[in-house]
């Protein structure tokens, strides 16, 4: 893809060609540690979990009734059997069950061990001690066999799986109480730029307040990150490669935003050339094309734009696959959906674009959506409405209503 805002006009790399570059160009990070499971959520296994006990660990019914041998059933006649005792969840049966004889039993309650049959209690009559029941009585029903759903030794959860609350459960059914998961990955994070002030403060002529940093913090919350905001760093170049390569002593990645374009201010590209490595810092998408990824040492770097918008795109598109697999998390591609857009949507050919979009889903399963408003990579309140990106082909030249579209749900991403 040509840029057509370089006079050289260079080639731009294409997302997937981005995407790859940095595959390549990092390694999952070394270490783990201990967690216990309530800490446990969201975090990616170091070591692969297998059972220590059944699961479940005893036979047990399935629901409420009456549990009894087969051999005292009468499959053609009603029949009659004395009530020996009582099978309490937690509290089971303790004798053994003689001939002629049945328990009361409740849901998750010990099945005894000379009994093969739960039959449901609205099925009996029950006369004191004696327990009247119907003709017909199927045997060998509304038990749940020992190791039914695990069997003692086999696998609960493999490496790498990012754990969930249904793992959480899983694991808590086992008696699992704490696991080793991979290390958090150490990231630094700050944005650049003499306009930029903090909010909280009155505004200045030609200020704006940073609100990329509040961005980043939000999309980093996750519980594999520890990640530590450094502030706004002015335009000076000297001043920003030192703090640069001081971060990169003791980080994974280092985020910034700003100062990734062409002005004369716009220092990252020459820094990473002097201090580092630069792997490329423009990519073919819309918002977001001055974007430089390389390395310091062994510290990742990302260089995202300085507009808002800009800065959540790039991060979701491509800093996010390379945390996962600095992480050593599976690799995944972002779910997308077909769905019909109700709105017209301006676009230029050249390069791949998301835009903000509403995502509904009709009573008959269908998908629409519309565009969630003003598309300037300098403005945020769009994405603020929005649920969805409305992904649109390089070589797409505009859409009109009633057009089939891509969409990527926010569920996904933020």
């Amino acid at each position: 893809m040509i840029d057509p805002c370089s006079p050289a006009s260079k080639s731009l790399l294409s997302l997937g060609q981005a995407l790859e570059r940095i595959k390549e160009a990092i390694n999952p990070v070394a270490g783990s540690e201990k967690v216990t499971l309530k800490n446990a959520l969201g975090r990616i296994l170091s070591k692969s979990i297998y059972s220590p006990i059944n699961i479940p660990p005893d036979r047990n019914a399935a629901m409420d009734g009456y549990a009894l041998s087969s051999a005292d059933i009468d499959r053609e006649h009603p029949f009659t059997l004395g009530l020996a005792g009582t099978s309490w969840a937690g509290k089971p049966f303790q004798n053994p069950l003689q001939p002629g004889q049945c328990v009361r039993i409740f849901t998750g309650a010990v099945v005894p061990e000379q009994a093969d049959s739960v039959i449901m209690q609205e099925q009996v009559k029950a006369d004191r001690q004696a327990i009247n029941f119907p003709a017909n009585m199927p045997a060998g029903q509304n038990i749940r066999a020992a190791g039914e759903d695990i069997k003692q030794g086999e696998l609960l959860c493999a490496l790498p799986k990012k754990l969930t609350a249904g793992d959480l459960g899983l694991l808590a059914s086992a008696g699992i109480h704490d696991i080793s998961v991979k290390r958090q990955l150490k990231i630094a994070f700050f944005s650049t730029g003499d306009e930029l002030i903090p909010i909280g403060r009155a505004l200045e002529p030609g200020k704006i307040y940073d609100s990329n940093r509040y961005s980043l913090s939000g999309l980093l919350a996750d519980p594999n990150y520890d990640a530590v905001d450094l502030g706004v760093i002015p335009d000076n170049k000297q001043f920003l490669e030192n703090k640069l390569i001081e971060a990169s002593k003791n980080h994974d990645v280092i985020i910034t935003t700003g100062g990734a374009s062409v002005g004369e201010a716009d220092y990252i590209k020459e820094i990473l050339e002097s201090c580092g490595e630069i792997n490329f810092w423009k990519v073919a998408i819309k918002p977001g094309k001055p974007l430089a990824f390389g390395k310091i040492g062994s510290c990742c770097f990302f260089g995202l734009p300085g507009n808002p918008l800009a800065v959540i795109v790039t991060f979701q598109q491509m800093v996010t696959p390379a945390l996962k697999q600095l992480c050593g998390a599976p690799a995944s591609n972002p779910l997308r959906l077909m769905a019909t857009c109700t709105t017209a949507l301006k676009k230029g050919p050249g390069r791949l674009e998301f835009q903000t979009g509403v995502l509904t889903q009709a009573g008959n399963g269908e998908f629409s959506v519309a565009s969630a408003g003003k598309q300037g990579s300098h403005m945020l309140s769009s994405i603020s409405r929005a649920n969805c990106y409305i992904v649109l082909p390089a070589e797409c030249s505009g859409i009109q209503a009633g057009d089939t579209v891509s969409v990527e749900p926010f569920s996904t991403l933020i």
